[in-house]
């Protein structure tokens, strides 16, 4: 980056920022949803459009809120999650939580979806 140290404050340049478009909105949600079969998993579609899918055996679970996940007033950490992916640990291993925005692009939730379901073996 340019920088003029004679001036007072912080200069640059356009080129020197390297401007760059990134991938914005929700995009599709079957781009993520198509990835489990109904061999492996078990999909419900509830009474307020939410999405849910676990595996059959119960250690994984990805919840789809397009409007956000439903929370008492009390429960205002839920406000605005639009994806929630956990999966169960073991008695020896901790499992792990992760959540994504309502405006998160289904893009990045697929990689992340296949990264996970790459990494799991039938025992």
């Amino acid at each position: 980056m340019a920088l003029d140290a004679a001036q007072p404050g912080f200069t640059t340049t356009v080129a020197a920022l390297r401007l760059r478009s990134w991938k914005l909105g929700a995009g599709q949600a079957m781009e993520v949803i198509d990835q489990f079969s109904e061999a492996d998993f078990t999909h419900i579609v509830d009474d307020r459009g939410d999405v849910h899918v676990s595996s059959r055996d119960g250690r994984f679970y990805l919840g789809y809120f397009p409007i956000g996940r439903p929370g008492g007033a009390d429960e205002d950490w839920v406000t605005g999650e639009g994806w929630v992916i956990s999966v169960t640990g073991t008695a020896n291993v901790p499992g792990y939580r992760m959540a994504f925005g309502t405006d998160t692009p289904a893009e990045i939730v697929a990689g992340a979806v296949a990264r996970i379901l790459s990494t799991s073996r039938p025992l």
